[in-house]
Parts: C-alpha cells; sequence; structure tokens
C-alpha cells in the first residue's frame, strides 16, 4: 500500500461516519497517494467528505463520497419467476447454452435476450448470448477478452501473389505477428490510446498501462489468428467502395490481450462482492451506471475495447508494410462488449458475448475457421436479435473433446483438402471443431445480408 502513515482513526476525526467509507478512504488513499504528505491526504478526504456531491463522478474519489452518501446495506437479489421476451436463432444450439440465456433472462434488470446460431455454453451468459439490461453492467456478460475483435484489410495486390510468392506471406507473418501470454514486438508503436488520462485516473489501468504498452500489436492464443487469405467482393456496397471481384486480404482476431483480462477479472470479483445472487445466476452479477464502480468499469470497458483496436491496427500496418500493396478497404467489428442502445425506445445496455452487431447497414465480418470461409456481411437492424448477429461458426466440440477427438494427422488432411498453410495451431483449433458456417449463415439470413467472402489461405496461430 505505500509510506502513507494514514489510520481509521485519522480519518474519523475528519467527520467521517464509523461506517464502510471509512475503509474505503483508507484503501483509495493508500492506493493513489501512498508517497504524499499526509497533511495533503487530510486535506483532501476533508474536502470530499465537506462536498461528496461534487466527487460522485470522479475516478479516483468517486468511491469515496457515494459510501459517504448512501447507507445502503448490499441485499441478496432474487431472480424474477418469469423471463424477458427472447429469440433463439438456429437450431443445432446446446440446451445448456439455452439454460444459460434463460438465466439471464430471470434477472430483474434484463428486458430482452437472444441467442445466435453459433451459441454455445460459457460463464454466465453464453457465447453466442445477447442481453438488454436497464442501467446496468454485466462483467461476465461482456466476458473475460473484452472488446475481442475482428479486422480484414482488403488490398490492391493481385490475389495470384498468395501463390506466386507464398514464402514472402509466410516469412510476414512469422516475423511480424506474436502470439500468447510472451511474445512481444521489440519496437513499440507510439499509440495515442497510451496519452488518455484515463490510465492514470483508475488504479488498476494505471498498474496495467506497462504491460500494454508491451503487448501492443500481438495476439491472444486459443482460437486468435492473423491470417492472409481470398476476398471475393460478390454483392458491390458503397462503404466498401470495391467493384465485384477477388483480392487479396488480411484477417485477424484477438482483443485487448493482458489489459482486458485483468479488467475482467477484477470487476467480475467485485461484481459478485457487490451484488449477491443466487448461485446458479452468479456469473451474472451486475454493476449499477449510477455507481461509482459501474462507471468505472464501463471507462476501464471502453479503454480496452479502444486498446483492441488499436493492436488490430498495428497488426496490419507491421503487415502491409512487409509485404507491400495498399489497403483499399477496412471491415472491422467488436465482439464481447456492451453498448447503450435504443430499443424499444427505451436505452437500454446491450451485452454480446460473441456476438456481432448487425445494426441497419452496419457491416461486420463472420469468420468460419482455419479452413471455411468467413463471410462480410451487411446488418439488417432485425429487433428480435437486438440487432445482432454469430460471431462465427461455433464450436461443434469443446476444447477437451478436440484434444480426445482430432490428432495433427486428421488437421493435416483437412488443410491439405482446403489448400490452406497453418503456422501453429493445435488440436483444439482443429476445422473439424467447429459448427458448418454455412449452416450458421443459413440460420440467419434474417439478420444479415452477405456481401462477399474470405478464404484463408496462410493461418498464424499461438502454438
Amino acid at each position: 500500500m505505500g509510506n502513507l502513515k494514514l489510520k481509521g482513526k485519522d480519518i474519523l476525526k475528519l467527520g467521517y461516519p464509523n461506517n464502510q467509507s471509512v475503509n474505503i478512504a483508507l484503501e483509495v488513499m493508500k492506493r493513489n497517494f501512498a508517497t504524499k504528505n499526509i497533511h495533503y491526504v487530510k486535506s483532501l478526504l476533508k474536502e470530499i467528505q465537506q462536498n461528496p456531491e461534487n466527487f460522485e463522478k470522479d475516478l479516483t474519489f468517486g468511491q469515496i463520497a457515494e459510501a459517504l452518501l448512501s447507507s445502503k446495506k448490499t441485499e441478496k437479489r432474487m431472480l424474477n419467476t418469469n423471463r424477458a421476451s427472447f429469440q433463439i436463432f438456429g437450431n443445432d444450439i446446446s440446451d445448456e447454452a439455452k439454460n444459460q440465456l434463460y438465466t439471464g433472462l430471470k434477472l430483474p434488470i434484463a428486458t430482452q435476450g437472444a441467442l445466435m446460431p453459433d451459441a454455445h455454453s460459457g460463464y454466465g451468459l453464453p457465447i453466442g448470448g445477447v442481453l438488454a439490461v436497464e442501467n446496468a453492467v454485466i462483467p461476465y456478460g461482456v466476458g473475460m477478452d473484452i472488446g475481442c475483435r475482428m479486422s480484414l484489410s482488403i488490398l490492391d495486390t493481385p490475389i495470384s501473389y498468395l501463390d506466386g510468392a507464398k514464402d514472402k506471406y509466410e516469412k510476414a507473418l512469422a516475423e511480424h505477428t506474436k502470439f500468447g501470454m510472451y511474445e512481444t514486438h521489440k519496437s513499440h508503436v507510439d499509440h495515442e490510446i497510451f496519452d488518455r488520462d484515463t490510465f492514470d485516473l483508475i488504479p488498476i489501468l494505471r498498474r496495467l498501462k506497462g504491460k500494454a504498452i508491451k503487448q501492443m500489436g500481438s495476439s491472444g492464443g486459443g482460437n486468435h489468428f492473423v491470417e492472409f487469405g481470398e476476398v471475393e467482393i460478390t454483392e458491390e456496397d458503397e462503404q466498401i467502395n470495391l467493384p465485384k471481384g477477388k483480392y487479396l486480404g488480411i484477417l485477424s482476431h484477438s482483443g485487448s490481450r493482458g489489459l482486458g483480462a485483468e479488467i475482467a477479472q477484477y470487476y467480475s470479483r467485485v461484481a459478485t462482492e457487490q451484488c449477491p445472487l443466487p448461485k446458479e445466476a452468479q456469473n451474472f452479477a451486475w454493476l449499477d451506471l449510477n455507481t461509482h464502480l459501474g462507471l468505472e468499469y464501463w471507462t476501464a470497458m471502453n479503454l480496452a475495447g479502444d486498446y483492441a483496436s488499436a493492436c488490430h491496427d498495428d497488426i496490419h500496418r507491421r503487415l502491409v508494410k512487409a509485404v507491400g500493396g495498399r489497403v483499399k478497404a477496412r471491415i472491422e467489428n467488436h465482439h464481447n462488449f456492451a453498448w447503450k442502445e435504443i430499443h424499444n425506445g427505451k436505452e437500454v445496455i446491450v451485452h454480446r458475448k460473441g456476438a456481432t452487431p448487425a445494426n441497419e447497414n452496419e457491416l461486420g465480418m463472420i469468420p468460419g475457421s482455419m479452413t471455411a470461409k468467413g463471410f462480410i456481411v451487411r446488418g439488417k437492424g432485425n429487433p428480435d436479435s437486438l440487432n445482432s448477429a454469430s460471431h462465427g461458426a461455433g464450436r461443434a466440440f469443446s476444447r477437451g473433446e478436440c484434444r480426445n477427438r482430432f490428432t495433427q494427422n486428421d488437421i493435416k488432411k483437412e488443410l491439405k483438402l482446403k489448400n490452406v498453410t497453418l503456422m501453429g495451431g493445435n488440436a483444439e483449433e482443429a476445422p473439424m471443431a467447429y459448427k458448418d458456417i454455412n449452416e450458421v449463415m443459413n440460420a440467419q439470413s434474417e439478420l444479415v445480408d452477405i456481401l462477399g467472402t474470405f478464404q484463408p489461405r496462410i493461418v498464424r496461430m499461438d502454438k
């Protein structure tokens, strides 16, 4: 906690009530002002105590102000008997995933939900789950990889180069992409995101800033990837502004790295402490957006989403510099995020955990697998899905099942059949681990229009 010699009795002498506000004030001041003079710290605390309403929205002192202004006890929340309205798209969805959504729909804050055709079970809200709630955010409803996203760059390079200069593209992936917990770039981009004062205002972000700088432009493990492939535009769209035809593309899938993971872990734990729920619903614990902690998480979540986007920018910049060509169009979208949106005439918080935003005319990218085509899509803004679509093909087998079911030989045969070169990867992400992407797309024809496809050719994943 540092060297600040501040005690609870010092805070009580300033006029603080003998309740939780004293402990909160101790923690906040020792965490943020460990090296400051104690008289300076006491003067700050006195100012907060005298005018707590002036500090409610302050990211450093808001929690103290909130404790001073409120004497409410933390009471266990109960679930509603009836579910909020919902819609399920697709038939190949497990009962476990459905039951997880049903639990979320009984939250007293829930207003509407949906399951996408790639849905499968997760923690709390299932992967492929969409849930709208009133004035609250559910950390586990966002997910552990905050702002995980797809990013597609379409280049002016002739598609024939993927075969004619294959070695160059393999080398670019080997030298200019980094994966997992330990691989990082030797040089780091000076991105504007690191100049934001948000990193200094929230203690956990201040601590994680160094890690975020170090991991910039890298990708996670698991199903995250960077790949070169063949883009085919099958329907012209003014936002893409490209004629029908085939193009060379770069597609990446990753999130906010260690920054997002630690934000998710911390605020999920805090939410569970602040919002007790029945055992089956514990992972749906929420933070009220009228509280300091709710505002703090919302701010951190949005920073993590912007950081994820910046990572993709850096990945694509490095690769384009290595292989040449010009970017003619870029298509990208978050999943694992929460948005403030208007539905049924009312502002709600929409959580898309492994689901793609598909507002009317909004572009997105839905991948298949390391061998299956992905799809460039344009949203239809279907209210029954809360303007959402799938974020991929979805798993047919769990990672554990894949380790027991598929061998490296099985994967090699499938790669050869589809003319795909794989760098890294393992049985957990075998092409056969996923549902048929064509069936998934057929199940969401009411949600998106298809504008084109992306066929992977050279794929890099974590080992």
